[in-house]
């Protein structure tokens, strides 16, 4: 069987596997930015990196053309090409008009180690799982990035500062049985927002949750993972003030969750008034149908600052303090 050729009819690289032509590959600012944000939230849509990069190169043409030899070019510093594209982004049936998605080499964390960046990426579990939340957070910041009234704070600077990884055990009691369990509790990501007001800065944290319906609303086993579980853990997480003594935080902590459909969010959302009649005010919930059984790189959701999240039981409420 011949090999399969490097190039398409007309004469273009594959989208799905590196081809070099020699070219020398020298990691620039930008790219090392683009390093950075991955490296932070996870893998990334072309559109997010674009949007990161805006405000200091104007071209979009050139800016993805970038992004293509940090693909494909393998004579660099670091002994290798720069980014990958996941293979999972392919095993869709429209994956060729999709953007593509693009993730860490070894060559680019060796350069951000190089760069004096504190980084670190440290990501786990199913792919499709990783971009979803890594969309969430990355849309969080690129909105921040829209004002001058919120920072956003990263996940790495607050681990750093606390000297701790995302895992907490957390004790639950099984609401069948009344037997007590620990549990660890490891949120997809954390996040803090700085808002300046007139009284000063004042900040609020925040972990991210998503859910692509792959686990149970609840289980008869409290062991299994489930909603109601992850309802338990929160309460003990953010009620009994163990976020602060995991995170060394003094400011208030919400959970949001991101699921992939109104259904979804509507039986999660009367199982949190099912265990919190009184209402809940930290458990927030908005839809982002992006991420269901056809996957669709999304772009960036710029609207999640402004925009309402709905609680049980409770009015809704934004993120814009």
């Amino acid at each position: 069987m011949s090999p399969k050729p490097k190039f398409d009819a007309l004469g273009r690289r594959r989208r799905t596997k590196p081809t070099a032509t020699g070219k020398r590959i020298t990691p620039q600012p930008r790219d090392l930015l683009w390093f950075e944000k991955i490296a932070e939230h996870g893998p990334l849509p072309s559109s997010f990196l674009l949007a990161f990069a805006k405000d200091t190169h104007a071209s979009e043409k050139r800016a993805k053309e970038r992004l293509t030899d940090l693909f494909n070019e393998d004579c660099t510093p670091h002994t290798g090409a720069y980014l990958t594209r996941p293979a999972q982004q392919f095993r869709t049936l429209d994956a060729r008009y999709n953007q593509l998605v693009y993730d860490l080499s070894p060559a680019s964390v060796s350069a951000l180690r190089k760069s004096g960046s504190a980084i670190r990426p440290a990501r786990s579990g199913p792919w499709q799982h990783s971009l979803m939340v890594s969309c969430i957070t990355a849309s969080i910041e690129l909105a921040c990035n829209e004002r001058d009234d919120i920072n956003f704070v990263p996940q790495s600077k607050i681990l750093a500062r606390a000297g701790a990884s995302l895992r907490w055990t957390t004790e639950i009691c099984d609401p069948d049985s009344g037997a007590s369990y620990e549990k660890d509790l490891l949120p997809d990501a954390v996040f803090g927002l700085e808002y300046m007001t007139s009284e000063g800065k004042r900040y609020r944290f925040y972990a991210v949750e998503a859910d692509r319906a792959t686990e149970p609303l609840r289980s008869a086993e409290i062991h299994r993972k489930s909603f109601l579980r992850h309802l338990l853990q929160y309460e003990g997480y953010i009620e009994g003030a163990g976020y602060q003594e995991h995170l060394g935080l003094t400011a208030p902590m919400m959970v949001l969750n991101v699921t992939t459909s109104e259904e979804r969010m509507r039986r999660m959302l009367a199982l949190t008034a099912e265990l919190f009649p009184e209402g809940n005010s930290y458990q927030l919930f908005q839809v982002w149908n992006a991420f269901g059984t056809d996957l669709s790189p999304p772009r960036p959701r710029l609207d999640f600052i402004r925009s309402v999240w709905i609680r049980p039981s409770l009015p809704s409420i934004s993120l814009s303090f």
